[in-house]
């Protein structure tokens, strides 16, 4: 059963359309692995230095932004990814590597580094189709991320994240991708969990229409026939969580366009040392950070430096003065430091813990999609959600999803 979470306890994070911190540059279609799930069509398909230009001027016409992501596709399979790391950094925004990390080399980190490169987001799990880890598990697949996390580590002063899909027969080992994340707590700032979502065609439950034109949704990537459990929400993760850390709580989301209740975007903030997790920050400092930043700097935060995570205690000292559950955080370090007194010296940091909920379809054919969505792209001069661009390039527009038995029932009554 997915946990209770009252969203009006959570800091609602300020993100829209026009001022977010995050852009979702697509540079290139082509990868090198064949992700479960995955919404791009893998296609050899770059994009030149002009076009990406282009739609850099659109994020910057339409959009006030932090980070760009860049992605695909694997945006490493681009033979220019190191110019267009370069050309993002000197707009003055943070290039974010978003990568399977199946091209990255130490050569390759160090050229991206030298351009401008502010960090890299990894997306790892069992089900990429990575022919040297065929029949692995999560837990396994750990040794990969830690390897991929020292490899960025060793460069220097780079963000460092990771993705994971959340699959059903996935979904129990989250835990054991959290626990991984706290040993590496010293390296990596933040954990992903995105789930698994996809078009459902073995149902026949639903018609899809684009316009006035009905299509036939096969063609595209994300679409299925198999029958797969598509109803794990967010709460379900967070349930999972709990089940390794009892004081595990989000303390900001992002909710879905029509259900204010849904959790689209959840997102945590823990402190603690590789041995030991003190306790999670509250709302009211994730508002503070959001609203001194764009206070500060005219826009959102996204990423920190790894310096900046790495004030974990500055973090209690100053999180205390105005926020209940960081205080306590802070009351249950120096608690600990009875049997712990080596936390005293040893450093502490920050580590974000975050849950994506994609598209829900409702029982009528509302598509509840991320209110506030980071991760739009550009499509003919516009803003629109990457992980359904698909159906922009098929259809021209987004597809909508009928219910049978209602449009049976409308087509009778004509």
């Amino acid at each position: 059963m997915a946990a209770s979470i009252d969203h009006r306890q959570l800091y609602r994070l300020p993100w829209n359309l026009a001022d977010n911190p995050i852009v979702w540059l697509e540079p290139t279609d082509q990868c090198n692995l064949k992700c479960d799930g995955c919404y791009r069509k893998n296609r050899p398909a770059h994009k030149s230095l002009t076009e990406i230009d282009g739609d850099l001027d659109v994020f910057e016409r339409l959009r006030r932004f932090d980070s760009v992501s860049i992605a695909g596709g694997d945006p490493l399979m681009h033979p220019e990814v190191v110019e267009i790391v370069r050309r993002i950094r000197e707009r003055g925004a943070k290039p974010i590597l978003n990568t399977n990390g199946h091209a990255l080399s130490r050569e390759l980190l160090r050229e991206l580094k030298a351009a401008g490169l502010f960090g890299l987001t990894l997306h790892v799990d069992s089900k990429q189709g990575r022919p040297e880890w065929k029949g692995a598990d999560e837990i396994r697949m750990n040794e990969l991320r830690s390897t991929y996390a020292e490899m960025v580590a060793s460069a220097g002063d780079l963000a460092c994240s990771f993705n994971s899909t959340v699959y059903p027969d996935t979904l129990h080992h989250v835990p054991d991708i959290v626990e991984w994340a706290q040993r590496e707590i010293d390296k990596v700032q933040t954990v992903v969990f995105i789930i698994f979502r996809h078009a459902d065609l073995s149902s026949g439950d639903w018609d899809y229409w684009a316009g006035d034109r009905k299509v036939h949704i096969e063609q595209l990537v994300y679409a299925e026939k198999e029958k797969r459990r598509l109803d794990i929400l967010a709460g379900d993760v967070v349930e999972q969580i709990h089940s390794a850390d009892p004081a595990f709580q989000p303390s900001a989301y992002l909710n879905g366009t029509e259900r204010p209740d849904s959790f689209k975007w959840l997102l945590s903030l823990r402190i603690g040392n590789k041995r030991r997790i003190f306790g999670y920050v509250g709302a009211r400092w994730m508002e503070a950070t959001q609203s001194f930043h764009h206070l500060v700097r005219g826009r959102y935060l996204a990423y920190p430096a790894p310096a900046t995570t790495a004030h974990g205690k500055g973090i209690l000292t100053l999180g205390s003065a105005f926020d209940s559950r960081t205080r306590a955080t802070a009351l249950r370090f120096g608690a600990g430091l009875l049997r712990h007194p080596l936390d005293l010296a040893r450093s502490a940091y920050a580590q974000t813990i975050a849950i994506i909920q994609p598209i829900d379809i409702l029982a009528d054919g509302a598509q509840n999609m991320c209110d506030g969505c980071p991760d739009v792209t550009v499509y003919d001069g516009r803003l629109v959600w990457s992980c359904r661009l698909e159906e922009l390039r098929n259809y021209g527009q987004f597809a909508r999803t009928v219910p049978r038995v209602l449009h049976v029932a409308a087509a009778a009554s004509r």
